[in-house]
């Protein structure tokens, strides 16, 4: 084994010798993979030690050792005896440490993972003011930890795979019996096990191979670091998939409408959640077409806009050499630079280095004469909205499209927008994840399914499941209300009487 992992220092083999039937044996296993404190207890002290019962010790030397040891030394929870070399190496490279008797083939596997893991924290994606404070990890056993504590139900059920040829990453897929549609299983299940590549290591590889649509812009598959946004499409009858690795959990299928959805809307009152949503439309409305609407206008449209703004707009653009859509083209730039610098940069810095960045090159810009005083409000309120996405990944759709609908307005005006708007449209209707349309419930329309799209409402009113997702299971629950309140409520208590 040594000679096969090329004398690797990190591999550990420690030779001993069984108590019981003074037999000689040895251990491999990873450093820095396992846990050394169950190694020292649970495996060595049990087996030097012996345990077996005195009175089979004799009987028990002519019987497999390796099942002895197994089922009659080993304190320990996981343990299994491998016969084949791939397995074994696979199991050793995974965290687990092999026993090896000497004069026995095959070797025993023993569950003694360990090593450095990040601690469970506040997700830094998706920071709410109200909600749970826990994040998912980098362990997959975390996460699903994280998921099962938040659903104590036997039909919460897990299948996991194998993917990457090198890597061999771990992945689990998590969907409640019942609930979650038969035929959606089975069509995860099947793209995760037609996935051939050598490695993966985050999420977004393996959305990019069983994702509908791979050269869409939109994405079909929805991501999340919050268990409590996981449990919530299990509750849908969505299916999760979870890759070791990486903290991020993609949920399929997934629909237009989830994107602009923050698991908040659902821990405040219904008034503000619908006021929350109805901004984050306009919103993106803002964040899509700002941009490309003040080109259209200053271009092709004057008339349209009063004739006091009008000539304000004229005396700032006098000294301007470039047209509205190069004006544009270049504050959009520059924005994304400098949003971008402000991701990539250390943290301590990379705020203050954007917002102040912002400021002086638009101060700079609107001062030299190379843009207008309005396209700079424009790019800014455009920038703004574009960060009250939830979904970061729709955010960068947005972000895309925003150009293309620039270079329309630029060329045709409002015919150009009104053309690349229904372009969008059809594109949004026409796609699919894993076979439910993207646009549901508008396209096509269900009404029962309207009660958490656009608007959140009360939640009594949210008795059943989205009827495309879950189609076995659909209730949520029976007629549940208000409790109206008691005869104390309304009479006063004892002591006020």
């Amino acid at each position: 084994m040594n000679r096969s992992m090329g004398h690797s220092n990190d591999l550990v083999i420690r030779e001993f010798r069984i108590g019981y039937v003074q037999e000689d044996a040895a251990i491999a296993f990873i450093d820095n993979l396992v846990d050394k404190k169950i190694i020292g207890e649970f495996v060595l002290r049990s087996t030097m030690s012996g345990t077996a019962d005195s009175e089979s010790n004799a009987s028990e030397r002519d019987i497999d050792v390796l099942d002895t040891i197994k089922n009659r030394i080993l304190p320990l929870g996981e343990a299994a005896i491998a016969k084949e070399w791939n397995e074994l190496f696979a199991a050793v490279l995974n965290g687990d440490t092999a026993i090896f008797v000497n004069g026995y083939a095959g070797a025993i596997i023993v569950s003694t993972h360990g090593g450095e893991h990040r601690s469970v924290e506040e997700p830094s994606s998706e920071v709410l003011i109200r909600g749970p404070k826990e994040g998912f990890t980098e362990s997959i056993a975390t996460n699903i930890s994280l998921v099962r504590r938040r659903l104590k139900t036997r039909n919460l059920w897990m299948d996991g795979f194998k993917i990457g040829n090198v890597t061999q990453t771990n992945v689990g897929i998590l969907y409640i019996k019942g609930i979650a549609g038969d035929k959606t299983v089975e069509e995860v299940k099947r793209r995760l096990a037609s996935i051939e590549t050598d490695g993966v290591l985050e999420s977004g590889i393996v959305e990019e191979f069983i994702r509908d649509h791979p050269f869409s812009l939109f994405p079909t598959m929805y991501n999340t670091e919050r268990p409590d946004s996981v449990a919530a499409g299990l509750l849908e009858g969505r299916v999760a998939i979870l890759i070791d690795g990486t903290p991020f959990v993609l949920l399929a299928p997934t629909t237009f409408f989830m994107f602009f959805q923050s698991p908040e809307d659902h821990y405040h009152n219904f008034q503000f959640a619908i006021f929350i949503r109805t901004l984050r439309f306009v919103a993106f409305l803002i964040s899509l077409l700002g941009p490309s609407i003040y080109v259209a206008a200053i271009s092709f449209h004057q008339e349209m806009i009063p004739t006091s703004l009008l000539l304000s707009l004229a005396a700032q653009r006098e000294g301007v050499p470039f047209p509205a859509l190069i004006e544009a083209f270049l504050m959009e730039a520059s924005f994304e630079i400098l949003r971008e610098a402000g991701v990539r940069m250390p943290r301590a810095i990379g705020q203050a280095v954007s917002i102040v960045g912002a400021i002086v090159l638009g101060q700079a810009a609107v001062q030299a004469g190379i843009v207008s005083s309005a396209m700079v409000i424009v790019v800014s309120l455009t920038g703004i909205a574009s960060f009250t996405m939830p979904a970061y990944n729709m955010g960068i759709s947005i972000r895309m499209l925003r150009f293309m609908l620039m270079i329309s307005a630029g060329l045709f005006g409002f015919f150009g927008i009104a053309l690349g708007g229904l372009i969008i449209t059809a594109h949004l209707c026409s796609i699919r994840s894993f076979g439910i349309p993207f646009m549901a419930p508008f396209a096509p329309f269900i009404a029962a399914d309207q009660k958490d799209t656009l608007l959140r409402l009360p939640r009594w009113f949210l008795n059943t499941r989205p009827r495309l997702i879950s189609q076995e299971n659909t209730t949520r629950m029976n007629g549940s209300k208000p409790a109206p309140p008691g005869d104390a409520a309304e009479e006063g208590s004892p002591d006020e009487n």
